[in-house]
């Protein structure tokens, strides 16, 4: 057994091995590299089958990261995971208030969940921002109502949440509106690394 030990030679050898996968898909460059990265961290090739892209989608979430956009996230698991650094040599920032006390109570008085409630919180602040959901479709119906009733409008909306309540649903309404540019996932599959994925590969593009 050949073991590869270089970190960078494995990633190297791992994007052209899934390149070989994507033969007969129409993407756009930058697609294609959002793409590429959600297989690797899947290790999932047919997962490209349920990846769905709003045409603008890529290059204004590429755009609005480039020009200083902030990425709210559902969870801190998916806020772990966004290279920040990259993030701030932009000038933007990653923000989660799942566990903010203001958060826990207006879950409470509200009758919703944290995740919900933290996106509602955030308000018009979304507008123009990068919206990551990998975890709650609760928090996803809540981001679709608010730009239903034009409290906010993200630059782009990262669909991602896993599971089988409402996961599936959320992303369904996502998908079908043509408002919001969406990167998402549909069906059941999904979840914050995925969410990740998409987010790091916008960040490390050099261009669009």
């Amino acid at each position: 057994m050949n073991i590869i030990w270089n970190p960078r030679e494995i990633e190297t050898r791992s994007m052209e091995i899934i390149e070989g996968y994507l033969a007969g898909w129409d993407f756009s460059p930058l697609e294609k590299q959002v793409v590429k990265r959600v297989i690797h961290t899947s290790g999932d090739p047919d997962i490209v089958k349920y990846l769905r892209f709003h045409p603008q989608a890529a290059q204004s979430g590429w755009k609005a990261l480039r020009n200083g956009a902030s990425v709210f996230t559902d969870v801190n698991m998916l806020k772990a995971g966004i290279n920040a650094v990259r993030l701030g040599t932009f000038g933007g920032q990653v923000g989660c208030a799942i566990n903010e006390p203001q958060t826990i109570d207006n879950a409470r008085r509200w009758q919703i969940t944290r995740a919900a409630a933290a996106m509602r919180q955030y308000g018009s602040r979304l507008t123009g921002a990068v919206v990551a959901i990998g975890n709650a479709p609760t928090a996803l119906f809540e981001v679709l109502e608010m730009s239903r009733r034009g409290i906010c409008r993200p630059a782009l909306v990262v669909g991602t949440p896993v599971g089988f309540v409402g996961a599936a649903e959320s992303k369904d309404l996502l998908v079908s509106q043509n408002e919001l540019p969406y990167i998402s996932l549909v069906g059941t599959r999904g979840g914050s690394p995925i969410a990740v994925s998409v987010i790091n590969a916008l960040l490390y593009s050099e261009e669009a």
